[in-house]
């Protein structure tokens, strides 16, 4: 049997917000493939787990390690690096509204290092396809719905062949049926790309409908619990 592959470990990890303790004991893994659910009130640290996870927030205390990257090791200069194996996905989207889709994704691939256009147009069109926009890269953003905008969102995250994907609220703003398409979607490409997901949530209604691995902050501590049921 082939070991699970890890792409987010931690252990006995201190979760900081400034010089405030916010999480304390953190011991976490997920691995390639698999779709997790990070729950909590607001305030509870699920900002702030993530915000450590891509390096915005340093680790001061404990082991971590993301897609290969120590993240007591990580400089301004390296956290670039460590991101390009990052998808991550917003709940306000935060699109280039001055810009059409292709004009957004392009934006992403050359701050990452693409420099050959012919390839980029193919992994726009690639991932352009994959979240159902074929054809739609020369709308602007401003113009779509908010469906389509977090379509655009996960498409972006998805330009870097990601290992994990950290999705934040990605269905806050978005209507039932659409929010049911946008789990529908992650959930394909956690299947298809083999793309680790960590999605931070309040609708308890899409734990129910979409069941997964949850783990939960409360009271500043971090509870993982597969078998939890709401």
């Amino acid at each position: 049997m082939t070991e699970k592959q890890a792409v987010v470990t931690l252990k006995d990890a201190q979760i900081y917000q400034g010089s405030s303790l916010i999480l304390s004991n953190v011991n976490l893994s997920i691995y390639k493939g698999e779709f997790v659910y990070l729950i909590g009130k607001t305030g509870s640290g699920k900002s702030s787990l993530l915000k450590t996870l891509y390096g915005n927030i340093p680790l001061q205390k404990g082991y971590g390690d993301v897609c290969g990257f120590k993240l007591t090791d990580l400089t301004w200069k390296n956290v670039p690096f460590l991101r390009r194996n990052l998808g991550i996905v917003f709940q306000d989207f935060q699109l280039l509204t001055d810009r059409n889709v292709n004009e957004n994704l392009l934006f992403v691939l050359r701050a990452t290092g693409w420099t050959d256009k012919n390839l980029m147009q193919e992994k726009i069109d690639s991932v352009l396809g994959k979240v159902g926009l074929k054809g739609k890269g020369g709308k602007m953003t401003y113009e779509m719905s908010g469906g389509e905008q977090q379509r655009v969102d996960i498409a972006r995250a998805l330009l870097n062949n990601p290992k994990l994907i950290l999705a934040d609220e990605p269905t806050g703003n978005l209507d039932p049926d659409t929010s049911d398409e946008i789990m529908q979607l992650l959930q394909s490409i956690c299947a298809d790309y083999d793309t680790a997901i960590l999605m931070a949530t309040h609708d308890y209604s899409i734990l129910q409908k979409f069941r997964s691995r949850i783990i939960r902050t409360e009271h500043g501590q971090v509870t993982d619990n597969a078998s939890v049921v709401y």
